[in-house]
């Protein structure tokens, strides 16, 4: 008999807030955006409330009927009315929901957790007001000035200046809040300046819970490919030394020795190829087992990755010749779950953009690669994501997180050295 005991992640728990206007929503759907897990109290107070709900029958007990609309969901709009006006009887619906709400918050949390989340936020309007602040372990305050507030908020409900007025009122002075928090975001300027300040405070909320970051690049060659001379250990070391994680060795119609490179070095290399379609286009799998035939159908060639656990990914989609200048792309875009937005060995910027925008219309995860054929090339692209292990589910789930992408463009005498190594491979003894 042994005894099985079981640790309880840390998870870091960050409550977000900020009186009207002030952009917090904006905040919280750019958190959204880069894949972390996101609660609002307002959801949660919906939830409280839900039809049949003991949480709507003791609103109802409370205020009477006429809260309760006809479908027998809760009117809010008559409720803020109700309650707007009166200490007291705002005091008595906070008394009805704001037990349940942080119970509901609790059972999130745990559901996170078990998700395997290491941060999570809740957006809180009235987290100061209500005095929740210590259930928090970061309190983050999005913050602008009363005149900008007032502005949009007239602007956006629609409300004369009175009515602003009332709402700004009806919520604590922003100076104290600035003062009890740990955080304070800055809106007083562009959209584009407030969604860096957010950026920049989620990377260090990410450092503070522990999440650490690994750099990868998604499509690379060795001498596996007939046009390439790299020795895959120089390519490897090369890679680990610009401080890459992870490569994925995709030679073409190749995967002899990206199989070799993975099983010697198994946290460190994705076993891939890159395969010459029927169509003339080629197709990425990424955590492959067993080759592909060059000239296999593309629509076969992405079954045949799926089959063995991989990951379809396109590259180059708008490249000529390989990439069928676009034919295809498309078509294949659905059929993928990696669109490459960024080939460093592409020089017209608009062919890594088009891939880019078609990622983005198929609601795909975005890859990018050096399509290294020389050592020199290694750290020419990368994606930068959640440290993950190396998995197909792992790294899949990681590009659906927080990442960013990018490289610098390689010279175009590179392609001179593909054409030497197609002509030294086919000298005698080679």
């Amino acid at each position: 008999m042994h005894d099985e005991h079981t640790t309880r992640r840390p998870v870091l728990n960050v409550a977000l807030t900020g009186n009207v206007g002030s952009g917090k929503s904006t905040v919280a759907a750019r958190w959204t955006g880069a894949g972390v897990p996101v609660v609002s109290a307002d959801e949660l107070s919906r939830r409280a409330v839900l039809p049949g709900s003991p949480g709507l029958e003791e609103v109802r007990a409370a205020f009477g009927d006429t809260v309760v609309a006809a479908d027998g969901t809760l009117d809010r709009t008559h409720l803020r009315d109700v309650v707007f006006a009166d200490e007291e009887r705002r005091r008595t619906l906070e008394r009805i929901l704001h037990p349940r709400i942080r119970e509901l918050r609790a059972r999130w949390m745990e559901e996170m957790r078990a998700a395997g989340a290491s941060l999570v936020v809740s957006e809180i309007p009235l987290l100061f007001e209500t005095g929740t602040q210590d259930d928090f372990d970061v309190t983050v305050l999005v913050d602008a000035p009363s005149e900008l507030r007032r502005e949009r908020i007239q602007r956006d409900r629609g409300l004369s200046v009175d009515e602003a007025d009332a709402i700004m009122a009806a919520q604590m002075d922003s100076e104290r809040k600035r003062s009890a928090a740990d955080v304070v975001i800055d809106n007083a300027g562009t959209l584009e300046e407030l969604q860096d300040r957010a950026d920049r405070v989620l990377s260090d909320l990410r450092a503070r819970a522990g999440e650490s970051s690994m750099r990868v690049d998604l499509h690379l060659h060795t001498h596996g490919s007939w046009d390439c001379l790299s020795d895959p250990e120089a390519v490897l070391a090369r890679a680990l030394a610009l401080g890459y994680g992870r490569i994925a060795i995709t030679d073409h119609d190749r995967l002899g020795v990206a199989l070799r490179m993975a099983e010697m070095h198994p946290e460190h290399v994705i076993p891939g190829e890159e395969v010459k379609t029927a169509e003339g286009i080629d197709l990425i799998g990424l955590y492959l087992s067993e080759e592909i035939p060059r000239g296999t159908p593309a629509r076969a060639t992405i079954e045949r990755i799926r089959d063995q656990g991989g990951i379809p990914y396109l590259p180059h989609p708008f490249a000529a010749g390989k990439g069928g200048g676009g034919r295809l792309a498309d078509e294949l875009a659905p059929l993928c779950d990696v669109i490459e937005g960024f080939n460093a060995r592409l020089h017209a910027r608009s062919q890594n953009q088009r891939a880019e925008a078609l990622a983005a219309r198929h609601g795909k995860c975005v890859g990018a690669g050096s399509d290294a054929h020389t050592v020199g090339e290694i750290g020419n692209a990368f994606v930068e994501l959640r440290g993950h292990e190396n998995r197909a589910d792992a790294l899949l789930a990681a590009l659906r997180g927080p990442s960013r992408w990018g490289g610098t463009s390689a010279p175009r005498w590179v392609h001179l050295a593909s054409t030497w190594a197609k002509a030294r491979k086919k000298l005698p003894g080679s």
